[in-house]
């Protein structure tokens, strides 16, 4: 008997004493973490749960929390992971459409989650410090539990895209997706029983989660595990960390701090971004500073990793690298498919052991983006250089049509980042009577900076087709994020609309 995801990633380390993670100064073993989710196993088990079942949890980063993840894939359930800004309306759909066994939810949500709890599921809370129903319940349990057979087509999670345009999808990921790459990632990146990851992302999304926690496990390494990203306290770990992975704006908080020298990372073995385009100004000034290259990769919701710059040989600033090993990738024609050559920009659609088994309870959707050979067409546009390097442009659905002419943003943005007292942009396009869309770019000044928009737009014209032209540069105070550090470019689309030409 086996199981397929968690016998590799965790079951392997039963009986290891080596730490497992340190959170708030205290440090718990491989074999502690292990007993406290078979006691979370048995829970579930007892209160009936079945394999295939779906477990439902929006609660706050802790080891707790982690342990939930571990006791799924003992019992064979799928956990489907709740970013914690949700609102009441946002987790009300997920229920709904994933009708879990099970919802695990913070002890201050709790009556208003009961409200929206599915009928025949049943409810959990646990808080920040690992308190609640859940752990009360559980520590009633028998600390071993014999893990369910899983084979690698079984389900082990559901993540809900954003939705940002249109209804979110539950995309279901297999134990194998899962396994093939953590081991993928733990081999090109060099993962040992040696490292120490200081893991400050989320734990509802691939890359806390099934990037850094998986790639850890099945390494035997260890985690620094922060409740979430707080300078001094990042600062204070990384002496005692080799490897850091993060979202860009990890990276440009750290840059601006004084004590974030070469000397003060010296020890440092890696250094990862994903999540979010990391700009070229941003990977260069850290290696100025620190003589570390970022290493950047490229995955989604549906596919975990694709690609990865490479561990040895040149971290290329404003790429993504090469498909990982085992992974197909091709560039093609967004309107007949047709695979173009390397420098031509067209859809990235990848295929391999990471892609996802389909969207959850929305076959015809699945089908729309799957084609016969087992490709998925992931909606981001790419280029591939002359070396191999893959770049990505910008998503489809950010493409701007201005008068039958494609206008792909990042163009626009790279250039506009390099001129004086810009910070950073974001380049979208607003409905316009004549030409169907018109280009538009918010800015974000650099420190210190009052950029004039007239200028800016004045500098930019030499530089681009006239069909490019920015029609209005708005100066912001920030850009729209969501939690993983992404623009979202809906909201900018939605506040320009109706602004007025300049």
């Amino acid at each position: 008997m086996a199981n397929h995801l968690f016998d590799p990633l965790f079951g392997r380390h039963a009986t290891s004493n080596a730490d497992f993670l340190t959170a708030g100064g205290a440090s718990l073993s491989y074999s502690a973490f292990l007993g406290l989710s078979a006691q979370m196993a048995n829970l579930f088990t007892t209160l009936g749960a079945k394999k295939g079942d779906r477990v439902a949890l929006q609660v706050s980063k802790s080891p707790e929390a982690l342990a939930v993840y571990a006791a799924c894939l003992r019992c064979g359930l799928a956990l489907l992971p709740l970013n914690t800004g949700y609102t009441i309306a946002e987790v009300d759909y997920f229920l709904s459409d994933a009708e879990p066994f099970l919802v695990i939810c913070d002890p201050a949500k709790a009556a208003d989650v009961a409200m929206i709890v599915p009928d025949g599921s049943r409810l959990l809370t646990l808080d920040a410090n690992g308190k609640g129903s859940l752990t009360d319940d559980a520590a009633e349990q028998e600390d071993t539990q014999a893990p369910v057979t899983c084979g690698p087509d079984d389900l082990a999670a559901i993540l809900y895209t954003s939705g940002t345009t249109g209804r979110s999808k539950g995309a279901m990921l297999s134990h194998d997706n899962l396994l093939s790459n953590a081991r993928a990632l733990a081999g090109l990146w060099r993962f040992s029983e040696d490292d120490v990851l200081l893991h400050a992302l989320p734990i509802f999304h691939t890359h806390g989660l099934f990037v850094a926690v998986n790639v850890t496990a099945i390494s035997g390494a260890k985690m620094l595990f922060h409740a979430g990203f707080k300078l001094e306290r990042i600062l204070e770990d990384l002496p005692r960390a080799t490897v850091l992975m993060g979202v860009p704006t990890f990276y440009t908080r750290l840059l601006d701090a004084p004590c974030f020298t070469r000397q003060l990372v010296a020890h440092m073995r890696l250094f990862v971004s994903g999540s979010a385009p990391l700009q070229a100004e941003t990977h260069e000034r850290f290696e100025s500073q620190t003589g570390h290259r970022i290493l950047e990769r490229y995955g989604m919701t549906e596919t975990n990793m694709n690609t990865s710059n490479p561990y040895d040989g040149e971290r290329r600033a404003g790429t993504i690298g090469f498909p990982l090993p085992g992974v197909d990738l091709r560039i093609t024609d967004p309107e007949t498919a047709r695979r173009l050559p390397d420098g031509e920009i067209g859809m990235i659609e990848v295929r391999g052991p990471n892609v996802f088994k389909g969207y959850w309870r929305m076959p015809e959707k699945t089908a729309q983006e799957m084609r016969d050979d087992g490709f998925f067409i992931t909606g981001d546009l790419g280029r591939i250089d002359d070396d191999g390097y893959l770049s990505i442009v910008g998503r489809q659905k950010d493409l701007i049509i201005s008068g039958g002419y494609n206008i792909y943003p990042k163009e626009i943005e790279g250039l506009i980042d390099a001129l004086p007292g810009v910070g950073e942009s974001a380049v979208v396009g607003v409905p316009d009577a004549d030409f169907g869309e018109a280009v538009i770019a918010a800015v974000v000044p650099a420190p210190g900076a009052q950029p004039d928009p007239a200028k800016l737009l004045e500098q930019l014209r030499p530089m681009l087709a006239r069909f490019k032209h920015p029609r209005n540069i708005h100066l912001v105070e920030e850009l729209p994020r969501n939690t993983m550090g992404k623009v979202q470019k809906n909201i900018l689309r939605a506040q320009f609309s109706n602004a007025p030409a300049a």
